[in-house]
């Protein structure tokens, strides 16, 4: 076929073009203290790669690992002056926004992973709405898993543990209230400055998660590990509601199944990657103390008790606390009944 005209030419020449992929309309700037090649990465790497995909390429994230932008505190007010959309936060940052979820990070609440998901699923909307209220949406839930006593003398009972010199993580009022309930002046420190205390002793306790005691390198310090966990710590991705807002609505519907598909995903591998912790501490030294007699696992639960108690109007409403306790207890004795 003959082209009689330069406008044919030029026709034939656009259509011969590949069709261009869309631009990224929603960016979202998102920050964690997550290093890359962490689980927790990994995962928000194919967040991304399949929220792109849904939405055609319209919503993306641009990723920011590693605490390059700062802690969570930094990240908040880089999200409330617009630099920031986004981020992956810990109980300390989420109570920042609701305090009210801090009592998910409460001591000797939970027991097993049973329990820590029935009580997200069922007051999720609560903790939803509390963070609404202050600005921002809840996409998902991505706990950082329970939290364990590190030692370097042997701790069986409350009277040894009140012989510990123990961290805390210096801002973190639930922290201290905990150790404040087990009778001791815990010592505030940043997360920064622990393997130097521990070098020096100026502690000779602290508290984390199996796989932080390993990434931190902080078991190279310490010889025990008490078996009763000491808490469940909470973690979660926000979104700003004014970046939220921006996104057409069938794209928000893609965000939202994505991220608590993936932030489950997230943490059935991180509760994986725990217990593999678990074994890699046991096999360089660390010891396991036996488990607690029925009256000493007692005390630690009172101590939980109280420390939640003196936390009531600081975070969260006595009503709510007695509604999740009262919870937790009717989800025990159903499985109790069902054994």
């Amino acid at each position: 076929m003959k082209i009689k005209s330069w406008p044919g030419l030029f026709l034939i020449f656009l259509l011969m073009i590949p069709a261009a992929s869309p631009a990224q309309k929603y960016k979202i700037k998102f920050a964690t203290l997550a290093p890359d090649g962490s689980t927790w990465m990994n995962i928000m790497r194919e967040f991304d790669q399949e929220l792109r995909r849904q939405t055609n390429g319209e919503v993306g994230f641009k990723i920011y690992g590693g605490g390059v932008l700062g802690d969570e505190r930094d990240v908040l007010r880089k999200i409330r002056i617009g630099q920031l959309h986004a981020g992956g936060f810990t109980g300390v940052g989420l109570g920042e926004i609701a305090p009210s979820v801090r009592i998910l990070d409460t001591p000797f609440l939970f027991r097993n992973y049973k329990e820590v998901d029935y009580i997200y699923h069922k007051f999720n909307d609560i903790f939803a709405k509390d963070f609404e209220k202050n600005g921002y949406e809840l996409l998902g839930w991505a706990e950082v898993g329970f939290v364990y006593v590190f030692t370097k003398n042997p701790v069986n009972n409350l009277e040894e543990m009140r012989k510990t010199k123990m961290w805390v993580w210096q801002g973190d009022q639930v922290a201290e209230a905990t150790f404040k309930a087990f009778g001791l002046n815990p010592i505030p420190l940043s997360v920064i400055d622990v393997m130097t205390a521990l070098q020096t002793n100026m502690v000779d306790g602290v508290y984390t998660s199996p796989l932080a005691a390993v990434v931190l390198q902080w078991f190279t310090k310490v010889k025990y590990m008490m078996p009763v966990p000491l808490a469940d710590a909470a973690g979660a991705v926000l979104i700003s509601k004014r970046m939220y807002k921006k996104i057409p609505a069938d794209h928000q519907k893609t965000l939202k199944y994505l991220a608590q598909k993936y932030m489950r995903k997230l943490t059935l591998l991180s509760r994986e990657d725990n217990a593999k912790a678990i074994v890699t501490l046991k096999k360089n030294g660390i010891q396991m103390l036996q488990q607690p007699d029925a009256t000493t696992l007692q005390s630690y639960y009172d101590v939980g008790a109280s420390a939640r108690k003196s936390l009531i109007g600081k975070f969260y409403p006595k009503e709510l606390l007695q509604e999740i306790e009262t919870a937790i207890s009717d989800f025990r004795a159903k499985a109790d009944n069902s054994q």
